[in-house]
């Protein structure tokens, strides 16, 4: 029997867990050489009591302060940010939010070391089957990143970046993946719920197709069946009780390791169409991972059926992918976590475009079934509205 082959990368990364970690932020980024922080977050998070901590251990260094990171980012802010982070003389990047923060951060990492337009740096897909991924030589400054969310970007060597016309670019390094990772259960009681419970079925999906990307390196599967049944306990117990930090630990450490997934594995079919539905529509990543997780593996159930049997034996759900798919379904029921696309804002005239857009996202790539056509994209948006 032939060995498979695979390539398995390992980006620099600690990670510190414990309450009050921000007080180990200043000698952390002695030892990283940072000096003159940028310092990115949500509008909502800038009002946070953690953001205020953040500022105040901050107080010894000359910090700048971002303007507020929407929704998806903008090409538009990060090349602002990129303007303003060199003239400033930034060493490092602090990131303190969800997916869209880290993937700002990052963004700006990659635009200050390479140069030019940060789309020139863009995966591109051409279906049926191209895919050009820029090699990225050049060092990056550090991210530091205190995540607030349950998607695992802060760990992932990939970002994406929704430019003017409503894409989302996509962009890897290895050297992108943050260097620090601090998470705070405690300060995270104070997240909304809902909020936490969202993200969490991103990275539970981070999961699920880093079992069958075709590709992915041994480790993605180790990680991954490690990390599913905590997403299947952790997201149940935050929904009955929200404030108890030991359950925000154990789902953003379910969380952790579904970025470390990312590392050894690709997304696929499943992000490349909740990528669309955000850049078209706006809507938050985490709602749209949660509507399209169970449509999705339905649509290539055939061909990842070893992987989601698999991972129904992990969390004692049955046998086959059936079952998994139902477990799925169920844990959408438990923690009412979004199951329709018009349930979470997404318009119905918006569903050609997006499919549209879906043909052209990278993680049609990696997927097990290749997707025909733009129809097959359509007929699963219409089933999941």
């Amino acid at each position: 029997m032939k060995p498979e082959a695979f390539i398995q990368r390992s980006p620099a990364l600690k990670l510190m867990v414990r309450e009050g970690v921000l007080s180990a932020l200043p000698d952390e980024l002695s030892l990283l050489g940072v000096q003159r922080p940028l310092v990115l977050s949500s509008r909502s998070t800038r009002q946070s009591a953690q953001y205020a901590e953040l500022m105040q251990v901050l107080s010894g260094l000359p910090v700048m302060q971002a303007e507020p990171v929407p929704a998806h980012s903008s090409v538009a802010l990060v090349e602002q940010l990129v303007v303003q982070a060199r003239s400033a003389g930034i060493d490092g990047l602090i990131a303190l939010g969800g997916g869209s923060v880290s993937d700002t951060a990052k963004a700006v990492a990659l635009l200050l070391a390479e140069g030019g337009r940060l789309a020139d740096h863009a995966s591109r897909f051409t279906p049926p089957a191209t895919l050009h991924i820029p090699v990225l030589r050049q060092p990056k400054l550090p991210v530091v990143a205190i995540p607030t969310t349950a998607s695992g970007a802060e760990v992932t060597p990939s970002l994406g970046v929704r430019d003017d016309t409503g894409r989302k670019l996509l962009f890897s390094d290895v050297q992108l993946a943050s260097r620090l990772v601090l998470i705070d259960p405690v300060a995270n009681v104070h997240v909304p719920s809902a909020l936490m419970l969202s993200t969490g079925m991103n990275g539970l999906a981070h999961c699920i197709e880093g079992l069958y990307s075709m590709e992915r390196a041994p480790l993605a599967r180790t990680l991954a069946l490690d990390a599913i049944p905590r997403f299947f306990t952790a997201l149940p117990a935050v929904q009955r009780e929200p404030n108890n930090p030991s359950h925000r630990l154990d789902l953003m450490y379910a969380a952790h390791l579904s970025g470390l997934v990312l590392v050894h594995a690709r997304t696929c079919l499943h992000h490349a169409m909740c990528h669309a539905i955000g850049s078209v529509s706006g809507v938050g990543h985490g709602d749209a991972n949660s509507v399209m997780l169970p449509h999705v593996l339905a649509f290539h159930a055939e061909q990842t059926a070893d992987a989601l049997a698999l991972a129904a034996r992990t969390i004692d759900a049955g046998h086959t992918a059936t079952d998994f798919i139902a477990a799925l379904r169920n844990l959408q029921h438990i923690t009412q976590a979004p199951s329709r696309l018009r349930d979470i804002g997404v318009p119905h005239a918006d569903l050609d475009r997006i499919a549209t857009k879906t043909m052209g996202e990278r993680g049609l790539y990696f997927n097990p079934r290749p997707v025909r056509d733009v129809a097959e994209i359509r007929a699963l948006l219409e089933a999941a509205y």
